[in-house]
């Protein structure tokens, strides 16, 4: 019998079928701006990937995909049948393709390429939104580059492998493949952050370069990837002799390096990503870089996960604005669509604000890695690790207002909010949590003059421009000039760093209506301690057209 009480009217047409690169104007602003100098054969190739990604990241292709990912999560195989040791996790075949996709886009790809950097965070920034999880070893690949080349014969032979745009599974002998996975392992449970107090244990063998490492590592992401960069004490001593090495999973003859995977992990979100604890015990590693010199070697690799974090964040706090607003521009409440409610459409505007914001900002330090002078290099010492503690942080807000705008409809699996919501803290806490980055961001100011002069001047180039800004940049000086409990003001005064950073990058460079509303509410005050308490007499209109899913 036909349902004549169930005509569904008043909801929102799936989003489905879009280009989210072509359809988010500040991430195209974005590249466009950093490409204006650029060969006109470059600037077109790159329109056309990332057209070309933003629409398959839109479809209803890679929406399954995701779906599927996560419905369907990792499972861990120890032994086969016989009673054989594999430890090998078993993915659906969307994982997969999500994975294949990426890596044939080139976000594996940055350090070699014209505008590597600038063109993959924006390329990253797109897929993300189809799904989070594959990204992790996405990410770890990109980032292992620059460990690699402190040791010019590893990187020969490794980098091809890592940049390549061809997606392999399976564990097989790096030198059979046409390309390979990098994960990492440094946390340990007794230390975390601490990885100083790590007990993995190195034996040197008598082949130059060559280790036995015996210990264990608490999170350990991607266990099926095709090497890892771990850290591992190399002194007798076991104190001051942490070193960077190279495991590979598969050993050059084709049997299998030791490498015991205990358990996954059971995540908050990140469901179609496995992480895993695993266990060393005689196994095979190559020495990277030098001999207890292990952080120094891995800072690269860290830097750079950490600003895929602002740009993983970032992409999340978009496809959430995304949701919001296309609901809202479909669903009648009182006579009106939502998005023509002036409480509403304050909600989405301060949305939209945030989202631009981490755009803008995320791709500011893309373009930092691809320009590579003393002065940008100086700059990201800083900025890194300050847009990683705040754009991080920003995120689960922002998300949980998003589904909040779409009421019930958000909260149920379907809409794709709830897996959103679960996903959004992982920015914040991976590659060192809040704390840790506001205390990077402390041992640079008082370690490298450099870094907050490079800072002062990118601020500066918005002096005059707008009187909250520059009041909010004295307050700041005012901030770091007092050094009495900095430690524990460190929270406070990175968060000033960060809104500065993004308020002069709006500034300059963002609509009048977008840099008005975000210095009133951000850096002058006029603002509450939820979303949607911009002040009424800002252009809100403006700002909401202007995160439309619209070309």
């Amino acid at each position: 019998m036909a349902a004549t009480t169930h005509t569904v009217t008043n909801q929102a047409p799936p989003l489905v079928g879009y280009d989210v690169y072509g359809t988010d104007r500040a991430l195209r602003e974005g590249v466009e701006r950093h490409l204006a100098d650029a060969e006109p054969e470059l600037l077109g190739e790159v329109r056309e990937e990332l057209h070309e990604l933003g629409r398959a990241a839109g479809s209803a292709q890679a929406l399954r995909w995701g779906a599927m990912a996560n419905e369907n999560p990792p499972e861990l195989r120890t032994h086969d049948r016989y009673g054989n040791r594999i430890d090998e996790v078993e993915f659906h075949p969307a994982w997969h393709r999500l994975l294949g996709h990426a890596v044939g886009a080139g976000l594996t790809d940055a350090w070699g390429r014209p505008a590597g950097h600038l063109r993959r965070a924006a390329g990253f920034l797109v897929w993300s939104q189809a799904e989070a999880g594959h990204g992790c070893p996405v990410s770890m690949t990109h980032a292992a580059v620059p460990a690699l080349r402190t040791d010019p014969e590893l990187a020969a032979e490794w980098e091809p492998r890592l940049t390549s745009h061809v997606y392999e599974q399976g564990l097989r002998p790096a030198a059979q493949k046409a390309g390979v996975l990098f994960g990492m392992g440094m946390t340990e449970k007794q230390g975390g952050s601490d990885v100083r107090a790590n007990t993995t244990a190195a034996t040197a063998l008598d082949a130059p370069g060559e280790y036995l490492l015996r210990g264990h590592k608490w999170f350990c992401s991607a266990p099926m990837s095709d090497a890892f960069l771990v850290l591992a004490q190399a002194s007798p001593s076991g104190t001051d002799g942490l070193t960077c090495f190279l495991v590979p999973r598969v050993l050059p003859d084709g049997t299998r390096n030791a490498f015991a995977i205990q358990r996954l992990k059971d995540k908050l979100g990140n469901r179609s990503n496995a992480s895993a604890e695993v266990e060393f015990d005689g196994t095979w590693a190559r020495r990277v870089g030098e001999e207890g010199r292990g952080v120094r070697t891995i800072i690269g690799m860290v830097a750079a996960t950490r600003l895929d974090c602002v740009l993983g964040a970032a992409a999340q706090m978009r496809q959430a604005l995304t949701q919001a607003v296309h609901h809202a521009e479909h669903r009648s409440v009182f006579g009106a669509r939502l998005i023509e409610q002036p409480l509403m459409r304050n909600v989405l505007a301060d949305l939209a604000l945030e989202s631009e914001a981490a755009t803008v900002l995320g791709l500011r330090l893309a373009a930092a890695y691809d320009a590579g002078t003393e002065q940008e290099r100086a700059f990201l010492r800083i900025a890194v690790p300050a847009a990683k503690y705040w754009v991080t942080k920003r995120c689960t807000p922002m998300v949980a207002e998003a589904l909040e705008c779409l009421g019930g409809n958000g909260y149920v699996e379907e809409s794709g909010l709830p897996r959103l919501l679960r996903e959004s803290p992982l920015n914040s806490i991976w590659e060192g949590s809040g704390n840790v980055q506001a205390l990077d961001v402390l041992r640079a100011l008082q370690r490298e003059p450099m870094a907050l002069n490079a800072y002062l001047q990118e601020v500066g180039l918005a002096r005059g421009a707008d009187h909250r800004l520059d009041s909010a940049v004295k307050g700041l000086l005012t901030e770091l000039a007092d050094l009495e409990g900095i430690e524990a003001r460190a929270r406070r005064v990175v968060e000033r760093i960060a809104l500065v950073l993004q308020g002069s990058l709006l500034v300059r460079w963002a609509p009048p209506e977008v840099a008005d509303a975000f210095c009133a509410s951000r850096l002058g005050g006029d603002w509450g301690a939820a979303f949607g308490t911009l002040p009424h007499t800002l252009h809100l209109g403006a700002l909401v057209e202007r995160a439309r899913i619209a070309g």
